[in-house]
């Protein structure tokens, strides 16, 4: 008994200890080693919580449906509308405008945050009204974009795209001020360029700060749909997710911000990838 007690102890022990050292290390670097086990049964582990607590009836359908119901109208709203659309074009217009979005912020954002990085006039031009609406949540300024912009998509994309400027651009701004001065001074002492020690250098080494804040940016403006939605929006994760609340269909409620997380998380996972692709030296410098 006590043998199997110091096992099971041992084991979980281990899931919080280091990773297996590399060759020529002395020890597990903290937090290596694979995850993807522990995040698949703790994912399992969540849903049966789930369906025991819908199927013991502890809590009412009303406040939180089964997995059966939620499934079955994930499926039944790719045939049949729901506030105005199918899951399908709710789906299309909401990465339409985060993804709109994203797409201005990474073309603004990198280079004003590369730009704040080099030169101190760039940084004090950016730098006030930057943090002055960092902090402001988007519902705070969202009037504003009606007022100036209308209803129409191109206010959702604004208000999408302000609230993941600020982050991508701090963090491009932070990864350019962490390159080593070392590898600058080196670059400059072989004859490059100001132009190419910026392209070379500077952006090379500020890579993996600029990936963070995109992903970073990217969980922002996905936080912001629901409320670029709110507004005369005629299809949308969010205006789904809006509408179903209005009329107590706790199932698309749910179902809507499952697919949002679903479709979040799907990218981040890719943007992981493309920093195991182009920033393999990540934490091993």
């Amino acid at each position: 008994m006590a043998d199997a007690t110091l096992s099971f102890t041992g084991r979980l022990a281990g899931l919080f200890s280091a990773g297996p050292a590399k060759p020529g290390d002395s020890y597990g670097a903290p937090g290596s080693g694979r995850s993807l086990g522990i995040s698949m049964a703790t994912t399992v582990l969540l849903i049966f919580l789930w369906w025991l607590v819908t199927h013991m009836g502890w809590v009412r359908p009303l406040f939180l449906p089964s997995p059966e119901a939620v499934i079955g109208r994930f499926f039944s709203l790719w045939g049949e509308e729901f506030a105005g659309a199918t899951l399908l074009e709710h789906t299309y217009w909401s990465l339409y405008r985060v993804f709109g979005a994203f797409a201005l912020a990474c073309a603004l954002a990198i280079p004003v945050g590369i730009a704040m990085g080099v030169n101190r006039v760039a940084r004090g031009v950016f730098d006030p009204p930057i943090e002055f609406y960092r902090p402001i949540p988007p519902l705070g300024y969202l009037p504003l974009t009606i007022i100036w912009l209308g209803i129409d998509d191109l206010q959702k994309i604004v208000l999408i795209f302000l609230a993941m400027f600020a982050p991508m651009a701090l963090n491009t701004r932070a990864g350019v001020r962490s390159v080593a001065i070392e590898q600058i001074h080196a670059a400059y002492s072989m004859g490059a360029s100001r132009i190419q020690v910026i392209f070379h250098v500077v952006l090379k080494g500020a890579l993996p700060e600029i990936l963070t804040g995109m992903r970073i940016g990217i969980g922002f403006g996905w936080t912001t749909l629901v409320a670029a939605e709110m507004v005369a929006a005629e299809a949308g994760l969010g205006h789904m997710v809006l509408s179903a609340a209005e009329f107590l269909v706790t199932e698309v409620v749910v179902m809507g911000i499952v697919v949002i997380g679903g479709i979040a998380y799907l990218f981040d996972l890719f943007m992981r990838y493309l920093e195991r692709t182009l920033v393999p030296w990540k934490g091993q410098v």
